[in-house]
């Protein structure tokens, strides 16, 4: 095991919901797919089939969709990755596997899963969000849903023997920030809270199977990150973004809970791919102090879609935004590429 952590009783695999939980209202199954539209699917499954120690297992799938103005579904882009990453303050990722095959993905064997991962992804493959944009996506999502996995270890009973050691991260957003629930809590020498989230409704749609791609249930313990990007025509000026965001984790005996949720509207000018509205609503986050976070989305009102990773990671920070808000707004930077998916139109 790695040093300063240590094995506790693990809480009841359904916790009590926390009196000061976030909001609790998750979304059930996805909207219908419109004719003319291009859907996105992403999933990043977190799993820990060695225990808590063990090393992490991370999978991502993914898949391009379009709709064409008749109804009929066409698979544009599939792709997938697979991490092993080792159980300690780095991450490192000791193995890695990816569909389609790019070779110079082996270099990022011995690189942190977490910090600098996206440089060295930048570093050895500068070009794969040109020739391989899903899965580029599916890369971007591995930092961020490699930290949140910790949930999962201490759901399991593995907790840091010195929790003020997370203090460091005070302020970081809406949720850390000082004086909120989380900092208290450490500050009282309690450790920070256990997250209690609402059960996971599915998002799947009976009578639409190709509404996501294949999907399989979570094994104990298991975490997903589950994305739905849906781009439209909103007239004959306008395009619409449709986004759906969720982390859930599996608890060994209870059911799938969500821990963190949003959904994202947004309106962008077709020819200059510049957002004239955009809101993002919260629908299952931690704690109370959470939701304000939702209201940063609206800063982006008047970006280029193609600089939304760059004004995100330069100016969304701080106790005004949340870290995981953040990346799904991130992800609103491959709005262009996926603009000239759609039937019958072309990117500007």
């Amino acid at each position: 095991m790695a040093s300063n952590w240590e094995l506790v009783p693990p809480p009841p695999a359904e916790p009590p919901l926390h009196p000061r939980r976030g909001i609790h209202e998750p979304t059930a199954g996805s909207p219908p797919r419109r004719p003319g539209s291009v859907r996105r699917t992403i999933t990043l499954d977190s799993l820990r089939p060695d225990g808590p120690t063990g090393n992490l297992i991370l999978i991502g799938r993914g898949r391009d969709l379009a709709t064409g103005p008749e109804g009929a579904a066409s698979v544009i882009a599939e792709a997938m990755f697979r991490f092993e990453i080792a159980f300690q303050s780095r991450r490192e990722i000791l193995r890695v596997e990816t569909a389609p095959e790019v070779p110079e993905l082996a270099g990022l064997i011995g690189v942190s899963s977490t910090s600098g991962f996206r440089r060295h992804l930048a570093e050895i493959v500068p070009e794969l969000r040109a020739t391989h944009p899903l899965l580029a996506a599916l890369f971007d999502d591995a930092p961020v849903t490699s930290l949140v996995s910790g949930y999962a270890t201490a759901r399991m009973g593995l907790v840091h023997g010195d929790g003020r050691i997370m203090l460091a991260q005070a302020d970081q957003c809406a949720g850390w920030a000082r004086g909120a629930t989380i900092i208290n809590s450490i500050e009282d020498g309690n450790g920070p809270p256990m997250v209690t989230g609402p059960r996971a409704p599915s998002l799947l749609v009976p009578d639409d199977p190709m509404a996501w791609h294949a999907l399989t249930g979570l094994p104990p313990h298991g975490m997903r990150r589950a994305r739905r990007l849906d781009l439209l025509p909103a007239g004959v000026d306008a395009l619409q973004v449709d986004v759906l965001f969720r982390d859930s984790y599996q608890s060994d005996s209870g059911p799938e809970a969500v821990i963190h949720e949003y959904t994202v509207n947004a309106l962008l000018d077709p020819e200059t791919m510049t957002f004239t509205e955009i809101e993002s609503t919260p629908r299952a986050l931690p704690w109370v102090e959470c939701p304000s976070a939702a209201a940063s989305a609206a800063r982006l009102a008047g970006a280029a879609a193609a600089d939304v990773r760059q004004v995100v990671g330069t100016t969304f920070r701080g106790t005004s935004t949340c870290t995981h808000l953040n990346d799904t707004l991130r992800s609103l930077g491959d709005v262009p590429a996926l603009a000239a998916m759609l039937p019958g139109r072309s990117a500007p």
